[in-house]
This record gives structure tokens, C-alpha cells and sequence, in this order.
């Protein structure tokens, strides 16, 4: 396993000089929060990462976790590597002062969630969904229930998770059958198993307060049937202090391709006492505000192997020497040229490089829209940025972890027979890497939520606010010639994509399984064209720093070269799923099921 090292120069150019991060902060009125903060806060993640957890990443994946008299044991470093997590303050980071917290704005927290999560992704799923919970009680939770549970949450001390699916219907939650019978204290009592629930059990904290979905007696079929609870591990006493084990319980541990460390848990409640939070029968809309936090945070996970694969490929095709270049020797005095010479180690390298730094971009970007959507004063301004900001959210998610996964793949490929060896780490990300395309939402399901949701049902609303943010851009800088190699592509898919999106809407007005039929395409298409967006931008500013002089000269040269193979080399792929789009709908539906076989 390749040893992580934090791409704090990347970050910060993206931070600093790319997002404006202290403009952003201070039209928020956040006086308290600067770059300098910032800057402090990613040395210190950077070496936590380095130093905790990615030592912990391969023996985490052998070791894995054990279930043992009804207890889940992580992997040996796990648990202390947490409590040092904790001691630093990392999880209250983001979280209300009320309950503990420091205050500080999304943003300021997602490159600790990269690192953390690059330097070992399973380690990181026992923290992560704490957040989530953290923000459900937060915005749906009533006062008592907050001050239950989140002064714990916020710190870490506690660790949350959600509970949504059960054996017999996966993604389609309406056909839950977990139930929750009112009890005459207030409370309920929950029967039912969930599975694939990360982080369900383990011994790095004292408390997990699960957020389940469940339904209440005579309540109505399908989603519109669906309440939300709150359900601990460990009952509170009246003091705060732990009481009874709760009728929860871990069944099985999963048998998982990758993330061996996590915990992914089969969850028994049995009479296990819980809360409503939220109204009845709104259980999934409550939900949706863990859910959308988890889809970004998944979003990560693309950058994360992306950048995982790249580091380890790079510091393999610099020192591996086979064959000479096409070109002639480039070392002349060994037996063979480093493979980093030839044009297609080139190729993976790049493409796990421009995937890692756009997606990068991208996420950072999405932070500062919840940065937007959470503290700004200006009413229009919040419903701007949560309308962008969940028309982009399935593109971070579905499109990161897709590209992710390839990236992660061709750090195999780079290495060749030793990228499937599991003593060099590669064939690890990638088993790591798979999950994310799945969880949170399929690829698929992630496309039905963009193209049908998110723009057809609007009306292409938020579709066009983003196109014209990518329009203005372009036209401000169209009389530059420098930067035409990346405009005017840009340009020309910008308005394409709108063209392509009206054409899709005119298809599904006669048959609505046309969206299905264009979804993955139309994701993957929009993904390409908003990451080429934010290549454009980090080109723009290296082009002037190069211009003025200013800087890392050597830097920017690089990243203008990145952004060059990503308009050459990347970009174009839209027009394959342009193509498959404008196949349609007939070619998939013309075998019949039982014909599939033959």
C-alpha cells in the first residue's frame, strides 16, 4: 500500500486561489473563520492521516472485523487511532457551539474529510456518518432529543449511523417492513432487521445512536408510510449517563469485496426502544437530510481512490524500468527506460490525475454552496445555492465514484501483474474503490434523480442557472486567445447539453422510459462538461500567475498541462455518450426477458 502523502499544494491553490476562500468567508460574516485557520487545520489532518491511518489501511483490510459474544471488534490500532481522533478535536469541527462544537463552516472541514478518508476509507466510515446523524437531530430533532444526543455526537464520543434497508427491498424503501408500536411513555418499540448498515456496531465508542426507518401502525403503503427514529445502542439515564443495552443487535458481520475494516453490519432490533423524529409518516423526507450529506460524502471516496491510485502509480512508473521509449532510449546507461516514458502509462497516470484535481474542485465547491445554504442572511441567495447545490450532488456522487473506480483501475493497470499482487496496495483501492458506485444511491439511481428530478420535473431550472454560470465564465474570458484550447470546447458542450436535455424531455412526453434509457449517459455526459468547468477555471488562474510571474512557476505549468490532456483527452468522451443517448429506447427493450439467454 502506497504511503499517502496530503496534495496540500493542490488544495490550497483550490482553496486560496481557485474558490476565493476568504472572500467566501467574509461576505458569510464569518469573521472567525480565514484562510490562515484553514491552512493550520490541513497541516495538522495531513499528518493524522499520514501518521494514524495510513499505516492502518492494509493491516485493517487483512485483519478486518470479528463479531464476537454479540460485540464487533475493529481491526488492532482502530480503536486508539479514534480516541487520538477524538483528543484533537476533529469530529466537532463543523458542529453547533450549543452542543460543543467549534462553529466552522462545511468547507472548512471537507479536505480533512479527503485526507482522512484517502489515508484509509474504512477507518473513515466509523467518523463519517456520524456527521449525518449529527445534522438530522440537528434540523428535524426536537429540543429535548438535542440535547440528548448531540452533545456527544458532536465531539465523537458517541458514533451514529443510518438504517435504511432491509433484505427484500434494497434501494426501494417503500417496501420496508420494520415495525415501531407506540408506547405509552412517549417512546415506541422497533422490530425488524436492516442490513448493509456501516459502522452498526463496533467498540471505538460507547454509544451508536442509529436514525431508522420504520413504520407505525396503519400507516400508509409504499414511502408515504415511512417514520423516522432515533434508536441508541446503550438507553440514557436521566443524568446522561449510559444505562441498559437496547434490543439492538449485530447479527453477522458482511463478507464484503473491499473495506474490510468497516463494519458492515446486520442489524436485529428486537422491542429495541426509540423516538419519532420528525412528523409521522415524513420519516423518508427527514432522511433525505442524512442522505444528501452522505452522497456528498461518498463524492469523496472518487477523489480519494483517484488520488490513492495516482500516488502509487506515479512513484511505481518513475522507478519500474521495461522496454525503450518508441522515441528512442531515454536511459541509455540502465537495461530499460522508466515506464513513466511511455505515452500510455501516461495516459492512466493523467487521467487518475485530472479525475482526482476536477472532482477536487468540485466538491469544494459544493461545500461552499452548503456554506451558503447554512449561513447566509440573504434568503434568495440560500434558495440559489440549495437549488445548485442538489442538482450537482448527484453528479459528485454518481460521476466522481464512477471515474473514481477507473482511475483506481488503471493504478492497477500501471503496475501490471504486480498491480494484482496484494503486497503493492493497488488491487486494495480498487476493491475499495467498487462500493462507492453502490451505496448512497446505485449510478443509476443517482441518473433517475438528475435527469428526472432534478431537471425535467423543474423544468430544466437549476440545469440553467449551472449552464450560465459555465456561459458567463466563457464569454468573460472568450477575447483571451491563450485560453481558447479550453472555452471554446466548453463552450460548444455547455450548449449542448441544454440542446440534448430539451430533446431527452421531448422523447419522455411519449414514453417516460426514455429518461431511464438516457439517465447513466446524461449523468456521466453532465459530469465531464462540470468537471471541464472547473479545469477551465484552475487554467485561467494558472495562466495569469504564469503571466504575472507570481508563484510556484513549475506549478502552474503543470496544471495548465493537466487541463490540457483533460480537453484533449477527457472532454470528448461526451460525445460516445451523446451518441448513446440519441440511440434511445427501442434497442434496450426489444428482447423480451425470458429471451435474454439466448
Amino acid at each position: 500500500m502506497p504511503d499517502y502523502k496530503a496534495p496540500l499544494r493542490d488544495m490550497r491553490f483550490l482553496l486560496h486561489e481557485v474558490l476565493n476562500l476568504d472572500d467566501h468567508y467574509q461576505r458569510l460574516g464569518l469573521e472567525e473563520v480565514n484562510g490562515e485557520l484553514v491552512d493550520a487545520m490541513l497541516e495538522e489532518a495531513a499528518k493524522f492521516a499520514a501518521n494514524e491511518l495510513s499505516p492502518l489501511n492494509r493491516t485493517g483490510d487483512e485483519e478486518g472485523c470479528r463479531l464476537e459474544n454479540g460485540q464487533v471488534l475493529t481491526p488492532k490500532g482502530f480503536k486508539e487511532a479514534y480516541a487520538r481522533y477524538v483528543e484533537g478535536g476533529w469530529p466537532s469541527m463543523g458542529g453547533d457551539p450549543e452542543y460543543g462544537g467549534q462553529g466552522l463552516p462545511s468547507s472548512a472541514g471537507m479536505p480533512v474529510s479527503e485526507m482522512i478518508g484517502t489515508a484509509n476509507w474504512a477507518w473513515n466510515m466509523y467518523p463519517g456518518l456520524s456527521h449525518g446523524a449529527v445534522a438530522t437531530i440537528e434540523e428535524h430533532g426536537t429540543d429535548e432529543q438535542k440535547a440528548t444526543w448531540l452533545p456527544k455526537l458532536t465531539t465523537g464520543e458517541w458514533s451514529g449511523t443510518m438504517c435504511l434497508t432491509e433484505a427484500h427491498c434494497g434501494s426501494d424503501l417503500g417496501l420496508l417492513k420494520t415495525k415501531a408500536e407506540p408506547q405509552s411513555d412517549g417512546s415506541y418499540k422497533l422490530n425488524g432487521t436492516k442490513i448493509f448498515i456501516s459502522a452498526g456496531d463496533h467498540d471505538m465508542t460507547e454509544n451508536i445512536v442509529h436514525i431508522v426507518l420504520a413504520r407505525l401502525p396503519g400507516a400508509p403503503e409504499g414511502t408515504k408510510g415511512i417514520s423516522l427514529f432515533i434508536v441508541p445502542k446503550v438507553l440514557v439515564n436521566e443524568d446522561g449517563s449510559p444505562g441498559e443495552r437496547n434490543g439492538v443487535e449485530c447479527g453477522s458481520i458482511e463478507h464484503k469485496m473491499g473495506i474490510n475494516g468497516s463494519a458492515t453490519c446486520v442489524l436485529n432490533f428486537d422491542d429495541a426502544t426509540g423516538w419519532l423524529i420528525g412528523p409521522e409518516n415524513k420519516g423518508l423526507n427527514c432522511m433525505f437530510t442524512f442522505m444528501n450529506f452522505a452522497r456528498l460524502g461518498t463524492a469523496i471516496q472518487g477523489i480519494a481512490h483517484a488520488e490513492l491510485g495516482f500516488q502509487g502509480a506515479l512513484e511505481y512508473a518513475r522507478e519500474r524500468l521495461a522496454m525503450r521509449s518508441l522515441s528512442g532510449p531515454k536511459n541509455p546507461d540502465g537495461p530499460a527506460d522508466p515506464i513513466i516514458v511511455h505515452p500510455d502509462i501516461r495516459r492512466m497516470l493523467l487521467t487518475a490525475k485530472s479525475i482526482a484535481e476536477g472532482g477536487r474542485a468540485l466538491v469544494y465547491y459544493a461545500s461552499q454552496l452548503g456554506d451558503i445554504v447554512q449561513k447566509s442572511d440573504d434568503e434568495q441567495e440560500r434558495k440559489e445555492a440549495d437549488e445548485l447545490m442538489a442538482l450537482l450532488t448527484p453528479i459528485a456522487k454518481a460521476f466522481l465514484t464512477e471515474a473514481g473506480l477507473e482511475a483506481a483501475s488503471h493504478g492497477v493497470q500501471v503496475f501490471g501483474g504486480h498491480g494484482y499482487i496484494r503486497e503493492w496496495g493497488m488491487e486494495q483501492n480498487l476493491r475499495d474503490a467498487r462500493i462507492s458506485t453502490i451505496y448512497e444511491g446505485t449510478t443509476g439511481i443517482q441518473a433517475l434523480d438528475l435527469l428526472g428530478r432534478k431537471v425535467l420535473m423543474t423544468q430544466g431550472a437549476a440545469l440553467r442557472t449551472w449552464t450560465k454560470i459555465i456561459h458567463k465564465f466563457c464569454k468573460e474570458h472568450e477575447h483571451n486567445a491563450d485560453l481558447a484550447e479550453f472555452l471554446e470546447p466548453l463552450a460548444a458542450v455547455n450548449n449542448e447539453w441544454g440542446e440534448m436535455t430539451m430533446a431527452i424531455g421531448s422523447k419522455a412526453m411519449q414514453n417516460q422510459d426514455e429518461v431511464g434509457a438516457a439517465s447513466v449517459d446524461y449523468l456521466m455526459y453532465s459530469g465531464y462538461v462540470t468537471l471541464g468547468y472547473f479545469w477551465a477555471r484552475m487554467a485561467q488562474v494558472a495562466w495569469e500567475k504564469l503571466e504575472n510571474g507570481e508563484g510556484d512557476q513549475d506549478f502552474y505549468r503543470h496544471k495548465l498541462a493537466t487541463a490540457r490532456f483533460y480537453f484533449k483527452r477527457i472532454l470528448p468522451r461526451t460525445a460516445g455518450h451523446k451518441g448513446a443517448i440519441e440511440g434511445g429506447l427501442d434497442c434496450l427493450m426489444e428482447l423480451d426477458a425470458e429471451h435474454f439467454a439466448f
